[in-house]
């Protein structure tokens, strides 16, 4: 299953490679065979890129998931202003190109926030990305009245991305929501009272890893 934010890369990559493996045959040439190996490389990487496999998602009401796969690179306390307006607990996770980029609902509750922000486009584990590089942010009142707060943010290679909710909107935990092409960073920050379930270092894993558990 690949990603529907996907089918039009997958489209042009694959017209393309059949247009250059096209001119190799006609240039009846050793080198044509470079070129078929690349263009076949090519394809399968757009194509192992924009995998969605299907999840059995991780239930609880309480629960905050991992919206995104990828590893944990910092969990710190910061200042929230926008939507949570407090001390908060952030936990960044980074997206290689080599990770599912699809991303998924952290926790069900109604999208009272919802703006995007241009930004530059440093290196997605450069720790100013969560401030700098382009994004979209989102904040979700859970029914118990906890606010959560989560971000997409493009890196140096993500230049675009990709979001199918609009603010005002019931979700659901671990519905997909959107995604991010091509290597990124994802911040969850969450209100201190909230336990914290992962460390640094970890693999999450989007709709199955518990990033966090709402006391209410």
């Amino acid at each position: 299953m690949f990603a529907r934010d996907g089918y039009t890369t997958i489209i042009v990559t694959t017209l393309f490679a059949i247009m250059v493996c096209g001119l190799g045959y006609y240039m009846g040439h050793w080198t044509s065979y470079v070129l078929y190996t690349s263009m076949v490389l090519l394809v399968a990487f757009i194509l192992f890129f924009f995998r969605d496999p299907d999840r059995e998602i991780t239930e609880g009401d309480n629960l905050i998931l991992s919206p995104a796969d990828g590893n944990i690179v910092q969990i710190k306390e910061v200042q929230e202003d926008k939507y949570i307006k407090g001390k908060a607990l952030q936990i960044s996770i980074f997206l290689s190109p080599m990770d599912v980029h699809v991303n998924r609902v952290p926790v069900k509750g109604e999208l009272e926030y919802l703006e995007y922000e241009p930004g530059i486009f440093l290196v997605a584990y450069d720790h100013r990305a969560s401030d700098l590089n382009e994004r979209a942010d989102f904040g979700v009142r859970h029914p118990s009245g906890t606010k959560i707060f989560f971000r997409q943010i493009t890196g140096f290679l993500a230049r675009r991305i990709v979001y199918h909710i609009t603010k005002g909107d019931e979700l659901r935990t671990g519905d997909r929501f959107g995604m991010m092409k091509f290597g990124s960073r994802m911040d969850i920050l969450v209100p201190p009272e909230v336990d914290v379930n992962v460390s640094e270092g970890e693999k999450a894993v989007a709709g199955q890893t518990i990033l966090a558990t709402i006391n209410a």
